[in-house]
This record gives C-alpha cells, sequence and structure tokens, in this order.
C-alpha cells in the first residue's frame, strides 16, 4: 500500500533536503566526468537522467513510508485489490496509485534499455516491485502481493507508453524527431498524465 495525500506531501516536504543534495552531488560529479573524460555535454539528456534518480528517491520515500492503515501480510492474489470499492478513494489511491507511480519506472526503463519487447522492462518492474515489498516487512510496514500485480501493470503500461510515443514520433516531421523535441514533447505528456490522475485523487495542482 502506498501513502495517503496528506502523507504525500509530507513525504515530499521531509525528502527534499536529500533531493536537493543528490541533485548538487550528481550534477557535480557528472559534469567533472564529462569534463575530464571530453564527452559531450547534452543537457536534455543530463536532465532526463537526473529526472529519473529524482523520481527513484520519491518513489523510495512514497512506497518506505509508515503504513498508516496497518494490517498484514498479503499473499494471496486479489485480496487487496477486491477489498475497495470501485471508485472509492481508497481505490483510487492503492489500486489505480500503485499503478500510476510505476509507469514512469517502465517507461524510463524502455527508453534506457530501447526496448520493442515487454520482457526486460516486465522482468525489471518486478524485481524491483518484490524487493520494495520484500524490505517492507522488516521495516514496520507490509509484504502485499497485489502491490507487485499493480506495479507491474503500471511497468507494462509505461512499455506501452514508450512504444506509442515511438510510433507517433516515426510520423512527426523531421524536426519534431529529433531528440530535444520529442524528450520536451514526452516530459510534457507524463506531466499532464500525471497532473490528471492527481485530480482524480483530489489533489489540486495549480
Amino acid at each position: 500500500m502506498i501513502a495517503l495525500p496528506n502523507e504525500f506531501y509530507k513525504i515530499v516536504e521531509g525528502d527534499w533536503p536529500m533531493i536537493l543534495i543528490f541533485i548538487v552531488v550528481l550534477s557535480t560529479i557528472r559534469i567533472c566526468y564529462i569534463l575530464e573524460k571530453g564527452e559531450k555535454f547534452v543537457l536534455y539528456k543530463e536532465f532526463f537522467s537526473l529526472f529519473f534518480v529524482i523520481y527513484i528517491l520519491l518513489l523510495f520515500g512514497l512506497v518506505t513510508n509508515t503504513d498508516v492503515q496497518g494490517g498484514h501480510n498479503n499473499f494471496i492474489p486479489f485480496t487487496e485489490i477486491l477489498r475497495y470499492p470501485i471508485g472509492s478513494k481508497y481505490f483510487y489511491w492503492n489500486v489505480i496509485g500503485n499503478i500510476v507511480i510505476f509507469i514512469p519506472f517502465g517507461y524510463f526503463i524502455s527508453l534506457y534499455l530501447n526496448s520493442g519487447r515487454v520482457n526486460k522492462p516486465l522482468l525489471i518492474t518486478f524485481i524491483t516491485s518484490l524487493t520494495i515489498e520484500s524490505v517492507q516487512m522488516f521495516i514496520g510496514r507490509i509484504f502485499d502481493v497485489d502491490d507487485i500485480l499493480l506495479n507491474c501493470v503500471g511497468g507494462i503500461c509505461g512499455f506501452l507508453l514508450y512504444i506509442g510515443l515511438s510510433a507517433i514520433k516515426k510520423h512527426l516531421p523531421k524536426f519534431l524527431q529529433r531528440d530535444l523535441i520529442y524528450n520536451i514533447l514526452t516530459v510534457i505528456f507524463i506531466i499532464f498524465i500525471i497532473i490528471y490522475i492527481l485530480n482524480l485523487w483530489g489533489i489540486k495542482v495549480r
């Protein structure tokens, strides 16, 4: 299970010092590496890499936050998924939420691997989610096999998003097929989806 909206705000508020330190340290190391090796500095590629690191840090904070609802470990598939009425606040947050938070993960993994098949992104998503759920048993949270299933669905959705955007890219005018333009459009699209989902949860983004 993941934290409810007000707990999410607390996570972001509490983790911003760590995120800032990581941004400064990683950016400094990366810039020094580029200067030392004489590599070409491509701003949007570096931004994407840094954005993915920040996403992973926020994901870590979200899934390791103390479980406010308590409960017992669940090793039976679909037990928790069917627990919440469709359309309820907890359904959107615990079912849809567990899918949505792994869509960027599936997308970026597929982009990094340049994968045209779902098997590797799905395997990485499964291993990541399984590791998270296993660790949660030792930090005051619970293991939930349904979270793994939902996270994998999110990873698959991220892969499909990557495939869809890649297909669209091939039909765009030549100047829009440049990596910079394509990645900017991708970020805008992902942000739009996130804002839309957050509004469904009742989290107003201004």
